[in-house]
């Protein structure tokens, strides 16, 4: 099926370019979400008297959006979750989770506009993409933590592995340190003794 793009579309085309696409994608995604019109001769010349109208609109939201990315790009917001003492999350951390924490951040981000490359299941600091316009794609950092306090220590470079690592080994020596104690006072006591 030929569509005419009323926009930019990430692997497929500019605006205004004539493409051919599986009719499914263009029924069920592109027509409706208005990327698009069916190539018809009637459709080209309404593209073509609205060309200088659409370029104007998407210039203005383009601008509207690198705008918006100059602020955004590089911010990290903080999620807090539940997780296991080896840092594996109960579930996962979606584009909804992301847009919230953009939001108590004050910026407003759909979650359509959040691009997770693969699922977020463990704690630590993660790089999201958002594309807030076809033509304008940015990263923000999501901290992923369980407490405030934790979400902090991450963002100084810690990692919860590490973390639970130093507190095993603290926990360890003062297990032998007791241990120590207790040998030197039976000794001390066997001495006395004699």
């Amino acid at each position: 099926m030929q569509v005419i793009l009323l926009e930019r579309v990430a692997k497929l085309g500019q605006m205004g370019d004539v493409v051919d696409v599986k009719s499914g994608f263009a029924r069920n995604y592109l027509l409706p979400q208005g990327k698009a019109l069916s190539a018809s001769e009637r459709n080209i010349a309404e593209f073509q008297a609205r060309k200088a109208v659409l370029e104007a609109q998407n210039l203005e939201t383009r601008k509207e959006a690198e705008a918006m990315g100059e602020r955004l790009s590089g911010q990290t917001f903080v999620v807090i979750r539940s997780a296991s003492d080896g840092g594996a999350l109960y579930g996962s951390v979606t584009p909804r989770d992301a847009a919230d924490a953009a939001a108590e951040g004050g910026f407003t981000i759909d979650r359509k506009q959040i691009v997770l490359t693969r699922p977020i299941k463990d704690l630590g600091l993660h790089d999201v993409s958002v594309t807030l316009h076809p033509e304008v794609e940015l990263t923000i950092h999501l901290n992923v933590a369980r407490s405030p306090e934790e979400a902090e220590l991450q963002a100084a470079g810690k990692s919860i592995r590490e973390l639970a690592a130093e507190a095993e080994a603290e926990a360890e020596f003062e297990i032998s340190e007791l241990f120590d104690d207790i040998g030197a006072a039976n000794e001390d006591g066997e001495d006395m003794g004699r």
